[in-house]
């Protein structure tokens, strides 16, 4: 055969590599070695991360924006460039869009309160709508309710179709009727797997002139985010999905926006003059982050965007996409009585599936007994569950430190699983 073109040729990803990166792949569970397969819950990390907050606490432990001595200057230092690197990640067009935050659900609950329920302009008003997705996490539903329930304004939902992809036209029909303020929705579904077209769905809302937030979680892992290319106006991350520390997020805003936002929470750091009759706020983004923040979370979230910025996103991408074709096919074969749940082409590395007769919280223990990690329950979507009529699903997700004979472990684990309970 010639040799492959390399311009069209798939990269090979070096997966020994990289997890020989991640010290805590290498364990036994249950006397059996860990096949960790539960990725869309929370990343593992990698000893950049690990080294990055030990070197925090054991040399640069101090106070951020507020001390005059070394360490001080060191740690604040540390923490602007990690902000710096983050917008760069994301290509947002300014780092001062870029607010930490305790993770992408306080990002959405900071949008929902300081734009939504408290702008003195553009806050919600009885006879606006909200529109969100039926394939939304917990964190983009709750606070869209939350913020209705407080200004009058009113939540629609977009429906799924069987498949798992969103109902465009719904969407469309939505926006169409003019009284869509705010339109909030994941890029890609945790549960599904389905990649949203994100641009159009941006581009449709904001000729409705609706605001857009985009909930990134789940797709930062797996491939480049462009805030810039997406054009929303809002963008909630949070770094424990990508190979960083628990504890930490980010709210991507335009600056613009935030410039005319409310503080969302108030006390020292997030303000510029304090009188006992009268405060003046900071500007963005210190405006929104009150408090001592998570430093060393914060400091190792940047050292998580340089590893993740290292990688070949071209091989991941081929390398996710072959482990979740291969587990999907396998699963869907040999397994009766199996129902994959979302079945859209384009997805992301995510296996959620239902077997009959065999509940999913029986199969989790099970397959946990063979050292396979999977989660089990409603992910943190119970209306996609009503949706799809289930009350749980199993849900295999996969990263680019995953392998094949952990896909062969997943399914041999299944059967064992299904033989032992019928």
């Amino acid at each position: 055969h010639p040799p492959a073109d390399p311009a069209t040729a798939t990269p090979s990803l070096d997966v020994a590599a990289i997890r020989a990166e991640f010290p805590i792949l290498h364990q036994d569970v249950h006397g059996k070695p860990l096949a960790y397969l539960d990725n869309a819950a929370t990343s593992q990390k990698p000893r950049a991360v690990l080294d990055t907050l030990a070197h925090y606490y054991e040399r640069d432990n101090a106070n951020v924006h507020r001390g005059l001595h070394a360490l001080a200057e060191r740690a604040t230092q540390a923490y602007e460039d990690a902000r710096l690197k983050l917008a760069r990640f994301v290509n947002a067009p300014d780092a001062a869009g870029v607010v930490f935050t305790r993770g992408a659900t306080e990002a959405i609950n900071l949008v929902a309160h300081s734009y939504a329920t408290a702008h003195p302009t553009c806050g919600l008003k009885p006879g606006d709508q909200v529109l969100i997705t039926h394939m939304e996490h917990h964190s983009n539903i709750v606070p869209w309710q939350i913020a209705c329930e407080r200004t009058g304004a009113e939540l629609v939902v977009c429906p799924v179709l069987d498949d798992g992809l969103l109902d465009l036209d719904a969407f469309r029909k939505h926006l169409d009727s003019g009284r869509v303020k705010i339109a909030a929705f994941t890029a890609v579904s945790n549960v599904l797997g389905t990649i949203n077209p994100v641009s159009e769905l941006v581009t449709r809302a904001k000729r409705a002139g609706a605001v857009t937030v985009v909930d990134a979680c789940q797709a930062t892992a797996h491939g480049p985010v462009d805030v810039q290319k997406w054009g929303c106006d809002f963008l909630a991350i949070s770094a424990h999905k990508m190979f960083g520390p628990t504890g930490v997020g980010a709210l991507i805003a335009k600056p613009d926006k935030l410039a005319k936002m409310p503080p969302y929470q108030s006390g020292g750091e997030m303000i510029s003059r304090v009188t006992l009759e009268k405060s003046e706020y900071a500007d963005p983004p210190h405006r929104f982050e009150a408090g001592t923040p998570n430093i060393a979370g914060g400091i190792a979230f940047g050292a998580a965007v340089d590893w993740l910025s290292g990688q070949d996103f071209k091989a991941i991408k081929a390398h996710e996409k072959a482990l979740h074709d291969a587990a999907a096919a396998r699963l869907a074969d040999e397994v009766d009585g199996l129902r994959l749940i979302g079945t859209a082409e384009k997805k992301a590395a995510v296996v959620s599936f239902v077997v009959e007769g065999v509940h999913a919280y029986d199969l989790g223990p099970v397959l946990d007994r063979q050292g396979v990690a999977v989660r089990t329950g409603h992910h943190c979507c119970e209306p996609l569950m009503d949706r799809f009529g289930v009350p749980a699903t199993v849900r295999a997700s996969f990263a680019l430190y995953n392998t094949t004979d952990e896909v062969d472990r997943l399914v041999e684990g299944v059967k064992k699983a299904v033989g032992f309970f019928r």
